[in-house]
């Protein structure tokens, strides 16, 4: 028989929300990390990617450790990116429900400062931040941290690499006695560091089962293109994929841009979002993408982070990314919650060599994904041209005039005769 929550230690009014949120059984990593944090008073150093359910495996325990008589700020959670921080705010309030005594602020950088130091003037116990927003706060002595009994790190791997500094400023701010709690998707050098740097000698470290590690449920392949090709086999991939949502993602802002155009010059219903947007720009499209407005998301790495969309289909490595790290984080945006999901890697020839690198490094295995033959291609492009016609609209600055005479020409015409007329007129001129 499963574990349930109940068997972990969470207490009644906790589990009356986990009830509400219809979650019953708890993940691998909950499991190993919720009876830890209860029982034990160790620094947690946990290994798990994304997707695994590890907001509650330290959310559940923190808000049960939380003192409500105490209204200092005693938990300090630090995301490295603004979504991933709302991403965990909206989980904590969600699990504290039928919790109304503990008070739970979100601090993340990219919108307006004045409310959220509006906010801190009340009685806040658990507090959400992104390092810059934080620092900035505290430098204006809106949050008093120097008596937090709990930081937790999540997505650290991504964290020490873009965020060290401000690190190094909170850590200067904070109790020596805190306990801290890190979890990884990857355990590069750079984390190892990390955690001789800001964690205690007794370290408890564990690790989710790899079957629940961000791979389950994960179709990876990967295509072979010529460099002339490349854009031309993803239209037709996401042609195949019409009315599913995925995640596109490039090395470079410049990248995401460029191709960003291209896909709404081929009518594809898409938004970009990339460090050098504005926040407000990156949540209005983030969200028109997670209600459905939109269904592909072109996005470079670090701007992508947090997102938790479920329906997410598919993800497609437009450039292959630099790191084992960073592919981890990238597939581990599809097949969330159980759900099953493709990671595609658009690849040169040159680039197959780093295919076992990648299966051996991250335990996975990859099958190749074959694209259209020539004929195949022609017809998918004339798919593609249609939708393109489809979706473009009227041009307003044509005459009456104008339009009376074409309809007049037209008029004797079936819709199945012109259609033939039209279609055999945009294929000879592709020809010429």
């Amino acid at each position: 028989m499963s574990k349930q929550f109940s068997d972990l230690g969470i207490n009644e009014q906790l589990l009356k929300s986990l009830a509400d949120l219809t979650i019953s059984v708890p993940t691998d990593i909950q499991k190993k990390t919720i009876p830890i944090l209860l029982k034990k008073k160790e620094d947690l150093v946990a290994l798990a990617k994304t997707g695994t359910g590890k907001t509650a495996a330290f959310g559940l325990p923190l808000l049960q450790l939380i003192d409500t008589e105490n209204k200092d700020v005693q938990a300090l959670i630090l995301a490295p990116t603004r979504e991933l921080g709302q991403q965990i705010y909206v989980n904590l309030v969600s699990f504290a429900t039928h919790n109304p005594d503990i008070s739970i602020a979100s601090v993340c950088g990219g919108i307006p400062i004045k409310p959220q130091i509006e906010r801190l003037k009340e009685a806040t116990q658990i507090v959400v931040a992104t390092p810059g927003r934080l620092i900035d706060l505290v430098q204006r002595k809106a949050v008093n941290i120097k008596n937090i009994k709990y930081l937790i790190l999540d997505e650290a791997d991504e964290m020490v690499s873009a965020l060290k500094k401000d690190l190094d400023v909170i850590a200067e701010e904070i109790p020596k006695s805190r306990r801290t709690l890190l979890f990884t998707a990857t355990m590069p050098g750079t984390v190892k560091q990390l955690v001789q740097n800001y964690m205690s000698k007794h370290v408890v470290h564990i690790e989710a089962d790899m079957a629940q590690m961000g791979h389950k449920g994960i179709d990876h392949q990967y295509v072979i293109v010529e460099p002339i090709e490349k854009l031309e086999v993803l239209l037709h991939f996401l042609n195949a994929k019409e009315g599913a949502r995925g995640i596109i993602f490039c090395k470079t802002k410049a990248a995401v841009n460029k191709l960003a155009k291209k896909l709404a010059i081929n009518k594809f219903s898409s938004g970009a979002i990339h460090g050098s947007l504005s926040q407000g720009i990156r949540d209005r499209i983030m969200g028109q993408f997670r209600e459905g407005h939109i269904d592909i998301l072109v996005a470079t790495d670090l701007a992508a982070r947090g997102i938790d969309v479920k329906e997410t289909a598919f993800v497609v490595n437009y450039h292959l990314p630099d790191t084992y790290e960073a592919y981890v984080h990238r597939s581990g945006r599809t097949a969330r919650a159980g759900a099953k999901g493709l990671s595609l890697s658009i690849i040169q020839k040159e680039e197959l060599n780093d295919i076992p690198e990648f299966e051996k490094e991250l335990g996975i295995t990859f099958s190749e994904f074959q694209k259209q033959n020539a004929e195949t291609r022609e017809e998918t492009n004339l798919v593609l041209w249609s939708k393109k016609i489809f979706k473009t609209k009227p041009d307003r600055t044509v005459s009456p005039e104008t339009k009376e005479q074409i309809k007049t020409i037209f008029h004797h015409l079936t819709k199945e005769e012109l259609i033939e007329k039209v279609l055999a007129d945009h294929v000879k001129q592709n020809i010429k």
